[in-house]
């Protein structure tokens, strides 16, 4: 099955649909698949939940999406370095699903897994933890977490191979590979495709099986922000 596309708009061709599900890697800035959000800015698809540690920052990363009013919903663990992002939710135009990050995190990885939830003890006895199903073990309470099962995966890898094994650089794999793993079909962009059997088996971060479009594009790679150190004796 052929599975590289010429540009992200190609990839993402019959897949975008109005209230359609999201899950997007990246953490920050670090990791994001800007190219295929800008397709979905493009796209003009509207009502979208989209499940991500985080929302881009303003005019960058999901903050586009924002900035265009086609999220309606966010499933997220951090949310503040985004002023448009405040905004829509204290004005009541945008709904927020508060994560614990790990939990986030585990509920792509159970719905990757095919396990539809999990218990967890992170929230107990907090807002999070609120019309969830509690239950006792070995006398302790923890919570019920769903695994999250999007329609759509998009994430960016450092590289893959023509069937989609993929290495991540570095702290850039964060949130991508459970991302890939939740979603009915991932589309992942990355900056180097290679000939397959050229990626050392043992340094694959995720099997190709996961990823079913592939593009290849520039990055801007921005700084989210940047502290410099003055020198000594200026």
């Amino acid at each position: 099955m052929k599975k590289i596309y010429p540009d992200a708009a190609s990839a993402l061709d019959g897949l975008l649909h109005d209230g359609m599900q999201i899950a997007a890697g990246g953490f920050g800035l670090c990791g994001i698949p800007e190219l295929l959000i800008d397709a979905i800015v493009e796209s003009g698809v509207k009502d979208l939940t989209i499940a991500s540690n985080n929302c881009g920052v303003d005019g960058f990363g999901l903050g586009k999406l924002l900035d265009t009013h086609q999220i309606s919903k966010m499933m997220s663990s951090y949310v503040g370095e985004n002023d448009e992002f405040m905004r829509q939710y204290l004005s009541g135009e945008l709904e927020i699903e508060f994560n614990p990050q790990g939990t986030l995190a585990e509920r792509m990885r159970a719905g990757g897994a095919g396990i539809p939830g999990f218990y967890t003890k992170t929230g107990v006895g907090t807002v999070i933890a609120e019309g969830k199903e509690h239950k006792d073990f070995d006398g302790e309470t923890y919570i019920m977490e769903e695994g999250i099962f999007a329609d759509l995966s998009i994430v960016k890898a450092w590289k893959a191979d023509e069937t989609g094994n993929a290495v991540f650089r570095k702290t850039a794999r964060n949130f991508n590979p459970p991302a890939a793993m939740c979603g009915k079909v991932c589309v992942m962009e990355v900056e180097e495709i290679v000939p397959k059997g050229s990626l050392d088996p043992d340094l694959i971060h995720l099997p190709g099986i996961y990823v079913h479009r592939l593009i290849q594009g520039e990055h801007e790679k921005r700084i989210e922000q940047r502290t410099v150190r003055q020198k000594e004796g200026a």
